[in-house]
């Protein structure tokens, strides 16, 4: 099957239907992400426990692959280690801005992978990026 039918199937149904839109009840975690080119807005709430990100939801408005790619990015990270996050997050920029190539590091981001060809679209890749620096964000304040 052509990889640009998948992702166009992805990004249909993920954007139609995010199971991972919604308030997420006992977060612990509350960062927002805006992209001030096109307005998309979200708001990435996580439940971390013991260093583990044991759920992920988010709110807010945009374009399908800005929803699409927050929705499949909560599924992506649920259950993994907050360090995991961070490195899938790196590795999910990484891939849309060419710089990482690997199978086996782009292999961890599973659906995700599904947003590769967008860096052939110069005027979305904020939008699939956003909640990936919007997580990574949420991080490095807590860092400091």
């Amino acid at each position: 099957m052509d990889l640009s039918k998948i992702y166009t199937e992805l990004v249909l149904e993920e954007s139609r239907n995010p199971k991972n839109r919604h308030e997420l009840e006992g977060s612990t975690h509350t960062e927002p992400g805006h992209n001030p080119s096109c307005g998309d807005e979200i708001t990435l709430q996580l439940k971390v426990k013991d260093g583990i990100i044991e759920d992920a939801a988010f709110t807010g408005k945009g374009c399908a692959i800005s929803q699409a790619s927050t929705s499949i990015m909560c599924d992506t990270i649920r259950g993994k280690k907050v360090e995991e996050g961070q490195e899938l997050a790196k590795n999910f920029i990484g891939m849309i801005n060419g710089s990482v190539t690997a199978r086996e590091e782009l292999k961890k981001l599973g659906d995700a992978r599904a947003f590769e060809s967008i860096k052939n679209l110069p005027a979305r890749v904020k939008c699939a990026v956003l909640p990936w620096y919007t997580l990574d964000q949420t991080f490095k304040e807590e860092e400091k």
